[in-house]
């Protein structure tokens, strides 16, 4: 290993050359307490900035091993370092002058959610803490200006490490209430199961967000109040006694006017699958940590996916078995992600009426009535939402705020009035007898198929490199092939479609063989990635800090929405 020594003559060296000098920099260097390893130096000043990755061994950082001894504690901390590591780079980020992108710092700027991230690391052995981040490399043009990357390196950097990544300078109490809210969510996660919930929302708790383009919590929000019929207590082991909504498991129901909170609900919920930072008004809404979030998807690609559960005799005769287009219809589109979620392994399913193709959702009683159930290809859900809960074990919870007709089937109501809560199961239901009953089929879904082989595509493959391209939180491109996120709501970050790009790429060259199913593929996948991280689905010399971690229920609709998809039969 060089010195920082040595790097400092090799910049005295480089200084005014042509920019391509700077790839000497290439390497890994002792800083007194820290390794710097410039893992990647851009081409030219207006290109992305050079990858750069600092690791201070455990016996500097000084963490207790107590902070990072489970899973969800380390990923906490992590997400806190993070964070401030990016407060602390702020400052300087530009400081250095130059050219193009010269002088910019930046890390990962984590959202409201905790996710496993690649810009910061814990081994949980050694405890050595690595933060990986990008520096623009400053050029007067495109001549090298050393004298401004060694005020980064040399000057801004060790500033930024001391007071961002060793625990002896950080605000001790703070870092301990991460570490308790870490375990507090986790028990609520492990208390959701033992007492047949789907969800947990705590009093107190601020739902509605400060705007569309902000998931900060909304000032002056109506702070959520539980219903008492449905109140749950809990014995957090840090927080102490809590109550809080419990939704049990079964079909749920939330009705009200438009504007009083149902959504607002459902998009908590939606969320409540990742921990989120103290402050964020969420903190204490834990959702099952496998619920999805179905809605209709005109256009969608669908390959060879069995919807006969809801669609079947189609007038054109095409088989519903092994479903396949390229353009789905709302309610096409919807009954391959209701099933699509199955094979993820979905244990409950988010639905908002407003999103939802209709005739997928429901018949009423009089076009059962005008239009025979022999001339319509389409099993609403409704009529398989109880099969779905009682055979499959998937528990519902479904916003609707114009149609009455899910108030015979569900086990709980629920009735938003100005942002709260009130259950109404037994006075709905009572309601319901004075209008006629739906009539739901005698015979119930068989089993969908997944035996979907995936075999690679040829064509991606023959144009050499794979590119990866990611669209913010609407898509990744995979050389010039375009995979539509925007549907699938429960994609927090854009980094976690970087990573869904990456594992893509990974599958197309290492597991897409013709003889394993796409679930076989993605189960074998998940667990590589559990037991070596993401590291596990990149290739190259280096780890990006880019990556996130995507749930396996969103690797399962990145691939079903891939238009390359090798399947067969």
């Amino acid at each position: 290993m060089k010195t920082s020594e040595d790097l400092r003559q090799l910049l005295e060296r480089i200084d005014h050359r042509g920019y391509p000098a700077y790839k000497d920099t290439k390497g890994v260097y002792q800083f007194g307490k820290y390794v710097l390893s410039i893992d990647h130096v851009q081409g030219d000043p207006f290109a992305a900035p050079s990858k750069l990755s600092v690791r201070v061994p455990g016996r500097m950082s000084g963490f207790p091993k107590e902070l990072f001894d489970k899973k969800h504690k380390r990923i906490a901390l992590q997400d806190e370092l993070i964070r401030n590591f990016y407060k602390q780079i702020q400052q300087y980020s530009f400081q250095a002058k130059g050219s193009g992108k010269s002088g910019i710092i930046s890390v990962t700027r984590c959202s409201q959610e905790i996710l496993e991230r690649t810009a910061c690391e814990i081994n949980t052995g050694s405890g050595d803490v690595t933060v990986r981040f990008e520096v623009g490399f400053p050029a007067n043009g495109r001549t090298i200006n050393a004298r401004e990357l060694k005020k980064i390196l040399y000057d801004f950097l060790p500033l930024c490490v001391e007071k961002a990544l060793y625990y002896g300078r950080l605000d001790k109490k703070r870092i301990q209430k991460v570490m308790e809210l870490s375990e507090d969510q986790e028990y609520i996660r492990g208390q959701l199961e033992e007492r047949g919930l789907v969800a947990f929302v705590a009093n107190g708790s601020v739902l509605p967000r400060e705007s569309g383009v902000s998931q900060r919590p909304m000032k002056g929000a109506v702070p959520f109040i539980t219903p008492k019929s449905m109140e749950v207590a809990l014995d957090l082991p840090y927080k102490g006694k809590i109550q809080g909504m419990g939704i049990p498991r079964g079909v749920t129901l939330i009705v009200g006017g438009g504007y009083h909170g149902k959504s607002t609900l459902l998009k908590a919920l939606e969320t409540g699958v990742y921990p989120h930072i103290a402050g964020d008004g969420r903190e204490y809404v834990v959702t099952d940590e496998k619920a999805v979030k179905i809605r209709a998807e005109d256009g969608r690609s669908i390959k060879h996916t069995d919807i006969s559960m809801f669609i079947n005799d189609l007038p054109n005769g095409k088989d519903t078995v092994a479903f396949d287009t390229e353009d789905a219809s709302g309610s096409t589109s919807q009954a391959a992600n209701v099933v699509e979620s199955i094979e993820a392994g979905t244990t409950a399913f988010l639905i908002d009426e407003d999103t939802s193709a209709t005739n997928f959702m429901v018949r009423d009683e009089l076009m059962q009535r005008v239009i025979h159930r022999d001339m319509e290809p389409i099993t609403p859900f409704i009529e398989r939402v109880r099969d779905l809960y009682e055979k499959f074990g998937i528990s519902t919870i479904i916003v609707a705020g114009s149609s009455g007709a899910y108030f015979q089937v569900a086990d709980k109501i629920v009735q938003m009035d100005r942002y709260v809560p009130k259950e109404i199961t037994e006075m709905a239901k009572t309601a319901a007898q004075d209008y006629p009953q739906l009539k739901l089929p005698q015979e119930g879904p068989k089993n969908p198929s997944f035996d979907r082989k995936v075999r690679s595509n040829p064509s991606l493959k023959n144009k050499g490199r794979i590119k990866i391209k990611t669209m913010g939180r609407d898509g990744v491109m995979l050389n010039h092939e375009t995979i539509d996120l925007r549907y699938v709501e429960q994609l927090m970050d854009s980094e976690q479609l970087t990573t869904l790009g990456n594992i893509v790429k990974y599958l197309e060259e290492q597991m897409f063989d013709g003889r394993k199913t796409l679930g076989q593929a993605i189960e074998i996948l998940y667990k590589k990635l559990d037991t070596q991280g993401l590291g596990a689905v990149c290739d190259g010399s280096y780890l990006p800090g880019n990556l996130a971690m995507p749930r396996k229920q969103e690797i399962y609709a990145c691939l079903n929405r891939y238009r390359c998809l090798g399947t067969q039969k």
